[in-house]
Formats: structure tokens, sequence, C-alpha cells
């Protein structure tokens, strides 16, 4: 069941510089937000918050509050790693276990949850992997290394071990920068679809991606340099890239600074 998030005045350190101020925006089920903005600005920072992963950063830690629903996912005894199964990650730059087989890549998420039945861990992992987009692609090479795979198949196959898990949000921090363009648009149509599934949340630096593939458009900024990163303006994306309501978001888009 994909859940709803609730910031509500966020404040995000490295131990006594403030990286992100005062942020609040709610993220609806079943969608896509894309976070926006120039390199710097907090947008990665914040969106580790989001499944407890800042706080593994030496000096990080949050003031404020992270709600999944009605769990607020900071509150004391709160477990950090049961956070970050509800709320998985895709990271900038695939990173399969180099030393594991495709579907071992998959499976490890359940055996490390303590799935131990072969069957449930071989039909989930194949599952993950259609889901995925990817099943045709390795269902002959399941026994060989993740590594061996092409860039984009290797993101496929982290997105699939993400989900083997089954989160209710799913993280992406610009998860096809590296990539080439036909494998970007795979990952794209891929998160197009899981949004029937999953709460998906993607930071970007591709302003056409972002409205292509997100409902709602979050554009962060900073007020100066040194300064801490702030949320400027958040909305429906055929807004924000038609019809901004902040000056800053529109010179962002137009290219004017960024």
């Amino acid at each position: 069941m994909a859940k709803r998030i609730d910031v509500k005045d966020l404040n995000v350190y490295y131990g006594s510089f403030k990286a992100v101020e005062d942020v609040t925006m709610t993220v609806e089920p079943r969608s896509v937000t894309a976070f926006i903005g120039p390199s710097g600005c907090g947008k990665s920072t914040f969106l580790r918050t989001l499944n407890r992963m800042h706080e593994v950063i030496p000096g990080g830690r949050v003031e404020g509050s992270v709600r999944l629903d009605d769990e607020d996912l900071y509150a004391p005894g709160i477990d950090p790693v049961g956070v970050r199964r509800t709320v998985g990650m895709v990271f900038q730059r695939p990173n399969p276990f180099p030393t594991m087989s495709v579907g071992d890549n998959v499976a490890a998420g359940l055996r490390l949850n303590g799935v131990k039945n072969k069957k449930l861990i071989a039909e989930t992992a194949e599952q993950s992997l259609r889901r995925a987009n990817l099943w045709n692609e390795v269902k002959d090479r399941l026994g060989k290394p993740g590594a061996g795979l092409s860039g984009g198949q290797q993101q496929r196959l982290c997105i699939a071990r993400a989900i083997a898990v089954s989160p209710q949000v799913l993280l992406m921090d610009e998860p096809c920068s590296a990539l080439d363009p036909i494998s970007t648009l795979a990952i794209e149509d891929l998160i197009t679809e899981l949004k029937s599934q999953y709460t998906i949340v993607i930071v970007t630096h591709n302003m056409q991606q972002a409205a292509r593939v997100s409902d709602r458009t979050a554009f962060f900024n900073l007020a100066a340099t040194g300064k801490p990163g702030r949320l400027i303006e958040m909305d429906d994306t055929p807004k924000i890239f038609s019809n901004p309501t902040e000056r800053a978001t529109e010179d962002y888009i137009s290219g004017r600074f960024g």
C-alpha cells in the first residue's frame, strides 16, 4: 500500500552546518514528485531524510517531523532499518552487489530480512524483475554476475532489488544521470508504471525528465552562497513549468541561472 508523506518544519544539519531549512510539504501516494534545483541546494540531502539515510553520515541530524501516513519516522523507538525497508532508495549510479549474481542481487534484501523459503525467494525475485521490466533480458542469466549487465540494466536491477522487499515509497536520487538516452527512457517508462503501486520521489537535474515523469514538482534553491537550501515552490508539474508563482522558479526553469 503506497503511503502519503507529510514533512513539517524540517531542518537538516551536518554537524553545526544547516544544509536545508524549514521545509514543509506533502507527497501524495501513488504519484511521482520531482525535486529540482541547482547543485548544492539540498535536494539529495532532503531526500535522504525521508528514509533516515541522512543520519548515517557522521554529524547528520534533523529537526522537525517526517510522517508516513500517521507514523512519525523520527519518533523515539522507531527502527531506522525498518524505515528503510518501507522507504526504498535507488541511487545515482547503479550499485549492484559486484560479487553477487543477478538473482542473488534481487534476493539480497529478502535474505537480510530473514526469508529462507527458496521457492518464495525465487518467485519474489522473478516478480520484482518483471515489475522492473528486466525479466526477459536476464531470465537466462540469473546465475551470472549482476555487474556484468549494462548500465541501464544494472539500474533496473537495483530497482528490482528495492521493490523485492515490498516498500511503500521509492526514493530515486538522479537515477538516470549515468545512463544513455535509451536506458533513461526505459527507466522513465518504468517510473510511470510503478507509480500505480508506490509513492515515488525523484531528484533530477533534467528539466525535461521532471516534466515527463512527475505529477508534482518541488523547486529548491539557496538563499545565498553558504546559506541553507530552501523549498521555494511546490505545485502541479504543468503549472510549475508553464506558470510558476515565484520568479526564482521561472528563472531556473528558463535557464537564466543554475
